[in-house]
């Protein structure tokens, strides 16, 4: 503070950098091993071309079991996107104990109407540290795997083919496709047993 009563702008910017980074916690600091369904979610939005069109591939993934449990296919990356993602997770589990949800820093993720959705459903949002893609590792992972074994791999002739196939390599990926993480287990088995408990 000045003799005049004003504020240093250094201040002002440390203090906003400070809010900004504890509203933007990676809570999660790559701690991928969890002990039941439904205590931590990541997500994260791939993009993919296909005959002069754009598509946003937002997939939620569960990582108890690494399962799949919700995705989308948009045409914009927006934050409609990602809220109607996760509205589909949420409304197919019905989580009704503590849960964590954690993504990148996208605009998405971040956007106040998302946001706000989110602290009015009682979840906690954790973000990776900006360019350092190995907090989200899972779901890079996970993109990398679908793109090696399917996108990049198939010459599609509609986008209806191409939207089929990306639904049934996610229930490839769920129900045919061990895990090492999993004790090469699929995801889909993994957490049938947690259940069958």
């Amino acid at each position: 503070m000045t003799d005049m009563g004003l504020i240093s702008i250094r201040e002002d910017a440390k203090d906003y950098y400070d809010k900004e980074k504890k509203k933007h916690k990676n809570y999660l600091n790559r701690q991928f091993h969890v002990s039941r369904p439904n205590e931590v979610w990541v997500s994260d939005i791939t993009f993919f071309r296909y005959n002069e069109k754009s598509f946003y591939i937002c997939v939620i993934i569960d990582l108890y079991a690494r399962k799949v449990i919700a995705y989308k296919i948009g045409y914009n990356n927006s934050t409609q996107l990602t809220k109607s993602t996760f509205k589909s997770a949420y409304e197919s589990r019905q989580p009704n104990q503590s849960l964590l949800f954690h993504t990148d820093n996208g605009s998405n993720y971040k956007s106040r109407s998302f946001m706000t959705y989110l602290k009015g459903l009682g979840v906690t949002q954790s973000f990776s540290r900006p360019h350092v893609p190995y907090d989200n590792s899972v779901m890079e992972s996970f993109f990398s795997n679908m793109k090696r074994e399917e996108l990049y791999r198939t010459k599609y002739r509609s986008e209806k083919e191409l939207r089929a196939a990306v639904d049934a390599y996610i229930k490839f990926y769920n129900g045919e496709r061990p895990h090492s993480k999993n004790q090469y287990k699929t995801p889909d088995r993994k957490e049938a047993e947690y259940y069958s408990k």
